[in-house]
């Protein structure tokens, strides 16, 4: 039997790189699959493809109201919701602290860490009423430490882990478990493509020939873990965080001629 069979999912930005990867995967597994997301065309053509058992919901992350008639639409159709899934994220362009306007800063905490709260907020009460259920933030590895030039994307990832482990701690005895996944540089458009009012793209600033795992991620690393995670097998884990990045916060890996 597929892992998710009668269970609906929810996931923001679920027609990008990685969404459309969890949407696909959850969708073979026997899901209901609800895209939620901002591009109305992307989303719905990944819908109709899907055929059966998928929907799409537009959902600005950043709107309360947004959230309410997605979580609704899940309801409305499928009869429940389940899991959550927290991907829509933004990247800030490359700057200083010093030359970071407030403006920028206010839009990728909007979208990284509002929108990851009101998605809690919005879900908990449906995940209750069918008795228990999973939400995965997906944060990223510069959650987990420092990276010059990307203040407001650094401190939105490092705030969502803050707001998993709280998450955790209130909902659990609800049946509702809250994990994070810290991701690395992952093969999409994301880093591959630069950030609005960027020049240049996150990915020209890492090689994966130091890591561990010498190659870049893809999209379908991270769904095998998130897979997990929102399974059944993973009933006994609620507040952890899960780091799928080949190595690259382990440091450079040395060869036998250079060590």
């Amino acid at each position: 039997m597929p892992r998710f069979d009668n269970q609906t999912v929810l996931v923001t930005g679920g027609s990008g790189g990685q969404g459309s990867s969890h949407v696909r995967a959850f969708h073979a597994e026997g899901a209901n699959v609800v895209i939620g997301d901002i591009d109305a065309r992307r989303g719905a053509a990944l819908a109709d493809e899907l055929g059966t058992r998928a929907r799409f919901a537009h959902l600005d992350v950043t709107d309360e109201s947004s959230w309410s008639a997605a979580v609704l639409a899940a309801e409305s159709a499928f009869g429940a919701l389940n899991v959550l899934v927290n991907n829509a994220g933004v990247q800030n362009p490359p700057a200083t602290i010093e030359n970071t306007d407030q403006a920028t800063w206010s839009r990728i905490l909007d979208i990284n860490l509002t929108g990851t709260f009101l998605g809690i907020k919005a879900a908990a009460p449906a995940l209750r009423r069918a008795a228990g259920g999973a939400i995965v933030n997906i944060a990223s590895t510069m959650g987990l430490g420092g990276t010059a030039h990307y203040a407001p994307y650094v401190a939105s990832k490092w705030a969502v882990r803050g707001l998993t482990q709280t998450a955790a701690l209130e909902l659990g005895r609800d049946h509702i478990r809250v994990n994070t996944i810290h991701p690395g540089v992952i093969a999409t458009s994301f880093i591959h493509e630069p950030a609005a009012g960027a020049t240049a793209a996150i990915a020209d600033f890492y090689s994966p020939e130091p890591f561990a795992i010498p190659r870049l991620g893809e999209p379908a690393d991270v769904t095998r873990l998130l897979l997990f995670l929102t399974s059944s097998d993973a009933s006994f884990i609620t507040g952890s965080e899960y780091v799928i990045d080949g190595g690259l916060l382990l440091g450079p890996a040395l060869q036998a001629e250079t060590a």
